[in-house]
């Protein structure tokens, strides 16, 4: 006997949670998200928008270069993840979102989040070299920044846990009605990891106010999607859940920015999670110690060459009526800003015998 139409529910309250759709509801379409955006892919951004996206794209680079260097000289150790060539999805995404109410949370590759949240340069280096100065005293290096101020709460070493904590993140923003939503970011090696869907299915069930990110890089720790995933359409991964799917080119900042402004109203309307697959491609291994042969030089330098997401902004810029001279000019700027961060870093004193003590364990419950 065929499923009635189940009747709509009431909007979610504290104390109980309403499903984000009816279950049989015949006007929800999984695709409609990718239809909207379709129709307008690319950010109209003014000149002063298009400058800030590439000078933020361009501090994480340089950011993220000189962090791969004091690795090299053993000032940084432990893990180290760059994200050299994956900036238009931080700056793209954050860029939309409402500073005072949104939360983010994010796995291990996080520098780059951080420095999109206009964090300052000088405490995030300091925290890759195990400072005291640094945003989490030093002791949670690069795997592990925090900033409960901005409402980063990580950086996780964990593959694919960030994204239940992200759905508790999610579920707080929804029980204090503080019109916030949670951005949490996976790579597509995640994307296979069980406590994702469990989280997938609970914030549809519960309607919350979450955006999923699948930054796919294409290569996970070292082996390429279509050889750990039966399906590499990861913005498909939600259609089980009634989530719609995005797919967006994460090599450039106005579609991901265009991308952020239809995702985001959908959640702040009321209408439950999304899942946005970002394409995008990371230039080095997976982190510091890896040598990434399992792909050619070639395929590496093509992206550099062609899909580059901050050379595609210079381009829109000089096009503009931007010189040469005004970007090196900001290349310059942006690089003595990394070079002070690092001073500041090394000039900085580990931290003392008693922050071992400290931030550690909650001694009241």
């Amino acid at each position: 006997m065929a499923k009635k139409p189940a009747a709509k529910k009431a909007p979610a309250t504290k104390t109980a949670p309403a499903a984000a759709v009816a279950h049989d509801d015949p006007d929800f379409v999984l695709h409609s998200l990718q239809e909207e955006f379709n129709a307008a892919k690319r950010f109209d951004a003014s000149e002063d928008q298009l400058l800030e996206f590439y000078r933020q794209m361009l501090l994480i680079r340089r950011f993220e270069e000189k962090a791969g260097q004091l690795y090299g000289l053993g000032l940084i150790g432990g893990f180290c993840h760059l994200y050299i060539g994956q900036e238009a999805v931080a700056i793209g995404l954050q860029s939309a979102l409402d500073g005072d109410k949104d939360s983010v949370i994010t796995g291990y590759r996080d520098h780059g989040h951080m420095l999109a949240y206009g964090i300052d340069p000088k405490v995030i280096m300091a925290e890759l070299t195990g400072r005291e100065a640094g945003i989490s005293k030093g002791k949670g290096g690069s795997m592990h920044m925090f900033s409960t101020e901005h409402k980063f709460y990580g950086g996780h070493g964990i593959v694919g846990a960030q994204v239940a904590l992200g759905g508790g993140l999610a579920l707080a923003h929804q029980y204090n009605d503080d019109g916030g939503l949670c951005l949490a970011y996976f790579g597509d090696g995640a994307a296979n990891q069980g406590q994702v869907y469990e989280t997938f299915n609970m914030a549809a069930l519960w309607n919350l106010p979450i955006v999923f990110v699948v930054e796919d890089n294409q290569y996970a720790m070292g082996t390429a999607s279509k050889r750990s995933s039966a399906e590499t359409r990861f913005h498909r991964r939600g259609t089980a859940f009634r989530i719609p799917g995005m797919d967006v080119n994460g090599m450039d900042v106005l579609e991901v920015r265009a991308a952020a402004e239809v995702a985001f109203k959908h959640v702040r309307d009321g209408k439950g999670p999304v899942l946005m697959e970002l394409n995008t491609y990371r230039y080095r291994g997976h982190s510091m110690s890896d040598p990434a042969k399992y792909r050619t030089r070639d395929e590496v330098q093509d992206q550099r060459d062609n899909h580059d997401p901050i050379e595609r902004v210079k381009k829109a810029l000089i096009e503009g009526g931007k010189s040469e001279e005004d970007l090196k000019a900001i290349d310059k700027e942006i690089r003595k800003i990394v070079a002070e961060s690092a001073d500041f870093a090394e000039n900085s004193p580990e931290p003392g015998v008693g922050e071992l003590y400290t931030d550690v364990l909650v001694e009241e419950y």
